[in-house]
């Protein structure tokens, strides 16, 4: 029972116990007035008759003291009326059947008034005539009794609503603050850090108030520490620090977890010498502010082409590492990156398309991280030889499909549900149990079976991303996978559904509609929480009304606040994959150990991913990780 509930019911028994003390004591002396009120009508009315019937005694006239009696009973409540004649002894006796009216008669039958009767002697100077006996009717104090309580109950009932009314309205208004403090630990309960609650100007629960301020202050600030902490171990390991820009040790670890997710795209190696030039002629202070504008307009014409993850790895040489991308849209990227740098260098008064060196290396099939870099290198190398820009690693692998020949393919498999599937298992670190699987999708066109990575780059490019995203959650509810397991199912969203707010109310409508809504987990990815946090916070409203969930993936790959979390509030986080390669002595562990605490400081699911093996799993144990996924627990076909 609430505190509210409980004053309520307090002040409620404590109005009643006065009610009724003041009921008792009211009906008390009402019943006691009203027997002495008979008992004096009783007097007044014997006194009466026997004067008046002295003159007939005295004449003995029998039908005349009948007349008199008569009047008396139509007069009053009187039950009986006996006359006894002292002459000759003879008896009248008079009875008078009174009905009382508008009193109930199980009120009646309560016997609150006993029978009342006054006996006199008529005399006539010192003769003794007859004798009157009178017996009252209690049916008058019956009915003024009743009368009275009537009165006072309806009485006490207007007053009893009112008392209620304002108890309620005083109750809410002087436990306001109470209900305030309520939602207030609610939101510190989970870890939702806002404003300072006013203080009341009740004493107690000011100090109350006080002291729950500070302690939500105190949490903040904790919260705020780590995601400082995050933030100085990412630019003290992962940053250069002249560039602003991620270091070598990012840029491999970035193309690991790249290289171990099914995908498309290229890594562009560029040497630049014409810096040394510059160092040479001006100083290095002169160079490092070269180097840091040459980094701000690399990011900011490069990223309209394609998102991409830009590394300064060596004094002079910088890495582009560009995903998800066709051959049509990293010869576009390649365009944009040789404009941007002969800009720079001719304002550092050097001669365009001179001294600087490109190397392409595009992925092909299964490749490692040394395999990566060295065709890139070997490209960079190989321009340096030639005198050329660049040079593209000859790709001896021919495109499946024009784009267009994409688009026919991928609508028709859209339009008709031609996609199957695989769901690879996250298992509990504490325990071997499945806490849920995730899902992947893949093509058969022709003869040739195509993986997530080789078609979702087209997908994105053609803006196909919320028909496929729906085409996806329709045929999972098709089939009912969601009915083949109690765990629950993960599904990927494109960027495009994300920002797009006419699939948040269709998703709205479908997860309402559905039933096992409660076993779906939608994954967002963390570069679409930067790059449009306000659709994020929409559609994950939406996906919690509805009753399912949502996690974040790719946690940890992009430079930013963690504030985000505390206004997402995701039901898990799926840290990077390029965590799943570090090693003891690198310090790469500091930012991941600082990264696990920031999301379990909020009470937020933490999943490894990328496992192979046992050994590489046991790197996280002392983390304390919920969850671990990976080719450790590899996908498996569903049959549709």
């Amino acid at each position: 029972m609430t505190l509210f509930r409980q004053i309520y019911a307090l002040l409620f028994a404590l109005f009643l116990l006065t009610i009724a003390s003041v009921a008792y004591v009211q009906f008390s002396e009402t019943q006691g007035f009203l027997t002495k009120q008979m008992e004096s009508d009783l007097n007044n009315a014997s006194n009466s008759l026997g004067l008046m019937l002295t003159p007939v005694l005295e004449s003995g006239d029998t039908a005349g003291a009948e007349t008199l009696v008569n009047v008396i009973f139509e007069g009053g409540y009187y039950q009986q009326i006996k006359l006894t004649w002292l002459v000759d002894g003879k008896q009248q006796v008079w009875n008078n059947s009174v009905k009382v009216s508008n009193v109930p008669q199980w009120f009646i039958d309560l016997n609150l008034f006993k029978s009342i009767n006054k006996q006199t002697t008529i005399t006539s100077g010192w003769l003794q005539l007859a004798t009157l006996e009178i017996t009252a009717h209690p049916g008058f104090g019956y009915q003024e009794l009743w009368r009275i309580i009537t009165d006072i109950v309806i009485l006490f009932s207007i007053l009893f609503l009112i008392a209620i009314v304002f108890a309620r309205v005083g109750l809410s208004w002087i436990l306001k603050p109470l209900n305030t403090l309520s939602v207030h630990a609610k939101q510190i309960a989970e870890r939702q850090f806002g404003p300072d609650m006013p203080a009341p100007k009740t004493k107690e629960l000011k100090e109350l108030v006080n002291a729950f301020n500070s302690m939500s202050a105190q949490l903040k600030q904790v919260f705020n520490s780590l995601d400082e902490e995050v933030s100085a171990l990412r630019k003290k390991n992962l940053v250069d620090q002249v560039s602003g820009l991620p270091n070598r040790q990012y840029m491999v670890s970035r193309i690991n977890g790249w290289l171990s997710e099914p995908s498309t795209g290229a890594l562009y190696l560029v040497k630049m010498d014409w810096l040394e030039d510059v160092h040479s002629k001006y100083g290095f202070q002169v160079r490092d502010e070269t180097i840091r504008i040459l980094s701000e307009k690399l990011q900011q014409h490069q990223d309209e082409i394609a998102h991409s993850v830009i590394a300064r790895i060596a004094a002079y040489e910088f890495a582009f590492l560009v995903e998800d991308c066709e051959h049509d849209q990293l010869t576009k990227y390649l365009q944009s990156l040789i404009r941007t740098i002969n800009k720079e260098i001719s304002k550092a008064g050097c001669k365009p398309n001179e001294q600087f060196n490109i190397g392409v290396a595009e992925r092909l099939g299964q490749m490692t991280v040394s395999d990566m870099m060295a065709q890139a290198d070997n490209a960079l190398q190989q321009s340096i030889k030639e005198a050329k820009v660049f040079h593209w690693f000859e790709n001896t692998q021919q495109q499946l499909f024009t784009r267009e020949e994409w688009r026919t393919n991928l609508g028709y498999a859209i339009q008709n549900k031609k996609f199957e599937f695989r769901w690879q298992p996250i298992q509990l670190s504490a325990k071997d149990e499945i806490c849920q699987r995730e899902l992947y999708c893949q093509l058969q066109i022709a003869d040739t079976t195509l993986h997530a990575g080789q078609f979702m780059p087209y997908v994105e490019l053609l803006s196909l991303g919320t028909m496929l995203d729906r085409c996806l959650i329709e045929t999972v509810n098709q089939h009912r996978l969601l009915e083949r397991n109690y765990e629950r199912v993960a599904i990927n969203l494109t960027n495009q559904s994300i920002s797009d707010l006419e699939f948040h109310s269709w998703l709205k409508q479908f997860l309402r509609a559905n039933k096992y809504s409660e076993r779906i987990c939608f994954e967002i990815p963390e570069a679409s929480v930067y790059s449009d946090l306000e659709a994020c916070e929409n559609l994950c409203k939406v996906i919690r009304d509805c009753g399912a969930q949502f996690g974040i993936d790719h946690f940890g790959r992009q430079f930013g606040s963690m504030a985000y979390l505390q206004s997402l509030r995701p039901h898990y986080v799926k840290l990077d994959q390029s965590f799943a390669y570090i090693e003891d002595n690198q310090h790469n562990s500091e930012l991941c150990r600082a990264l696990v605490n920031v999301a379990k400081g909020l009470d937020i699911q933490v999943i490894v991913t990328g496992i192979q093996e046992r050994q590489q799993l046991s790197r996280f144990t002392e983390l304390r990780v919920d969850a671990y996924q990976g080719f450790i627990s590899p996908p498996v076909n569903v049959k549709l």
